[in-house]
């Protein structure tokens, strides 16, 4: 029995964090091969489908802000230097109780584009769930006051809705630390935004980047006040209803990490609690008859999410199976994992790529122990909905 419990584990953190990505490397695969079939047998049928083109739709760019004076005007300098017909944007702040001055600076900018849309604190879902049906734009663009955006951006995110069937577009976030060049997040961001673009290719990214993604406004639904993960259910419902969601590697943009590690880990806990209560906001996507996306949020969230349960699982059942050579090989190969994580936690490695794995085993192991105390306040219900601004270095 403890043989069964440690293979079942294994193969399910195997398949999510391996073995799913492979999947998606390999269907990507198949479908270049059969559109170069289709292409030699007589022409790829998306040909033309952008021919003749409509003018560019309206866009609003949505921006939920709390005490945000530090980063406001960078944000609204930042915005309405877009690529895009200034006749065609509008940029609305919703500020949610800010007390810091964030009011004063925005009503500052007469642009006629920017517009100010204030209420007491409330929540960032509320914000949304006030300014997303007042936006003017048929997109609804949305980003967070600290994420500065390429000015090609909207316009490419932009692009893919000439696509009917397509009801979201993530774009690409790049994080940067000011006083690290390599840090932990930075391979697993990598990683995560990997996935993303192979889960696009196939219309079905489960979750987006809240500091650069687009909506069609028609199709936003509003949300449950005590939504915590908004920008995970928002392109989920979209999911859920049929539409694509898709990936545009092209739209980027910028925000800078923390140095303050005990607001980060707080940051992650907070994002696992939001995870564990959408389960019951997209029921849909857990159904097998919702294909692909199903398959997808099933590997790519759900078994991770799952992940401490199943990582100390193959632990304890390691521990039953020690008359044999190679359980006993297992054991020590995740003794030396977490010994790893624990010398990356210390700083005990100093340079190298010795320092690096150590690096990314504490951050993998951290993240999983976010997971755990999310959990622990979903069970609860004492996570709060209200966001608090995470402090960056600069």
């Amino acid at each position: 029995m403890a043989e069964v419990f440690f293979w079942c584990a294994a193969l399910l953190l195997a398949h999510t964090y391996f073995l799913y990505p492979l999947s998606l490397f390999v269907l990507d695969g198949v479908a270049q091969v059969a559109q170069n079939i289709r292409a030699m047998r007589g022409g790829d049928a998306s040909e033309g489908l952008t021919a003749g083109r409509v003018p560019a739709p309206s866009v609003s760019l949505v921006v939920a802000a709390y005490n945000e004076a530090s980063c406001i005007e960078q944000k609204l300098e930042n915005s309405l230097a877009f690529d895009y017909p200034a006749e065609r944007f509008e940029v609305l702040i919703g500020s949610d109780g800010s007390t810091d001055g964030t009011n004063e600076k925005v009503l500052r900018c007469k642009d006629e584009r920017v517009r100010l849309s204030p209420a007491p604190r409330a929540g960032k879902t509320t914000v949304l769930n006030r300014c997303i049906p007042a936006a003017r734009g048929d997109i609804v663009v949305l980003s967070d006051a600290n994420t500065m955006i390429e000015p090609d951006a909207v316009r490419k995110l932009v692009s893919h809705f000439d696509n009917p069937e397509v009801g979201a577009v993530c774009g690409k976030l790049r994080l940067f630390n000011p006083t690290k060049k390599d840090y932990e997040e930075s391979a697993y961001w990598s990683y995560e935004s990997l996935i993303k673009m192979y889960e696009g290719r196939r219309g079905a990214v489960v979750g987006a980047n809240g500091g650069l993604y687009a909506i069609r406004r028609t199709l936003f639904t509003q949300l449950p006040p005590s939504t915590i993960v908004d920008d995970f259910v928002i392109p989920l419902r979209i999911l859920e209803k049929g539409y694509k969601v898709v990936y545009e590697e092209g739209a980027v943009a910028h925000e800078e990490t923390t140095e303050d590690y005990g607001k980060e880990f707080g940051r992650r806990a907070r994002i696992a609690a939001g995870n564990f209560q959408s389960l019951r906001m997209v029921p849909g996507l857990l159904l097998p008859t919702a294909g692909f996306p199903a398959f997808a949020f099933w590997s790519h969230k759900l078994l991770r999410w799952f992940a401490p349960a199943l990582m100390g699982t193959a632990l304890v059942a390691n521990l039953f199976l020690l008359d044999s050579v190679f359980y006993r090989f297992t054991l020590l190969a995740q003794g030396l994992f977490y010994a790893l994580a624990y010398l990356g936690k210390v700083g005990a490695l100093k340079r190298g790529t010795a320092k690096r794995v150590a690096s990314v085993a504490y951050y993998f192991v951290t993240m999983n122990l976010a997971i755990v105390v999310g959990f622990w306040r979903f069970l609860r219900n004492s996570q709060r909905a209200a966001w608090d601004r995470t402090a960056r270095a600069s």
